[in-house]
């Protein structure tokens, strides 16, 4: 709210905050200001899981990051994504479900690169987006950091290795450099630059043109970001969210106590 006030007077609002904690979904934040034809965007850094590049523990979180463009007449361009090459999320579900996860996302206690959940959730760290050093891992790293900085060391929260857990059962880290979590929210108002209709206008061409990419499959289009949350939501709110029995187990124990 404050950035985006900042932006109807002076064209553009940046706030970094301290002392708060988990905030959900990055994402959300960004979509807010769609309603004042704004552009905004949205990170936070976490609790340590994710090691550097060359590095075998855990020193930065997921550090996701969220953009969002208004169109005219297509729907939001949103761009939401951790800078891990997966969410922690995703590890807890192969790990309730049992099932291994792909290579590339974590290693193990002694840095070798892991597919068994428990390896990673027992000592282990998650690979940055670009997984090794190799294939671009350090862009990843890079942006990790960018997030880190935005929202910690110029707020004067922890930043990481230091950020305070999510969890009950994650380590507390035994010494502060600040308060709390720390979050990043920047606001543009278009009129700024070009005029919000042509620029919203341009956004539909733009995306018109991606999606008419020639597809690998012609059973799967290419899409952009924020189709596949979209389309997730129409059949959720028919077919409702599906839980497997561990996490209905884990959600019935926290009810209880």
């Amino acid at each position: 709210k404050i950035a985006t006030e900042k932006a109807k007077v002076y064209g553009s609002g940046m706030v970094s905050v301290s002392n708060t904690n988990h905030y959900g979904a990055a994402g959300y934040y960004s979509e807010k200001s769609l309603e004042y034809d704004h552009i905004s965007w949205s990170m936070t850094n976490s609790t340590k899981l994710v090691t550097p590049i060359r590095g075998k523990e855990r020193m930065l979180g997921t550090n996701p990051i969220a953009i969002a463009f208004p169109g005219y007449r297509e729907p939001p361009i949103v761009i939401d994504l951790a800078t891990s090459a997966a969410a922690y999320g995703k590890i807890e579900i192969a790990n309730r479900k049992n099932i291994k996860i792909p290579k590339g996302w974590s290693i193990n206690e002694y840095g070798k690169n892991t597919t068994n959940t428990l390896e990673m959730i027992n000592k282990g760290s998650l690979l940055p987006i670009g997984s090794f050093e190799e294939i671009g891992g350090h862009k990843g790293y890079c942006l990790a950091s960018m997030v880190d900085i935005l929202s910690c060391v110029l707020s004067k929260a922890n930043w990481g290795p230091f950020a305070p857990p999510f969890a009950l059962q994650q380590e507390t880290p035994k010494k502060k450099v600040g308060k709390g979590i720390g979050h990043f929210f920047g606001v543009m108002d278009i009129n700024g630059f070009i005029d919000v209709t042509e620029f919203k206008k341009e956004i539909d061409n733009w995306i018109k043109v991606f999606r008419s990419t020639k597809p690998v499959s012609k059973n799967k289009k290419v899409l952009i970001p924020g189709d596949p949350e979209r389309l997730e939501k129409k059949v959720r709110l028919k077919k409702g969210i599906p839980l497997i029995k561990p996490v209905i187990d884990e959600l019935k124990d926290i009810s209880e106590k």
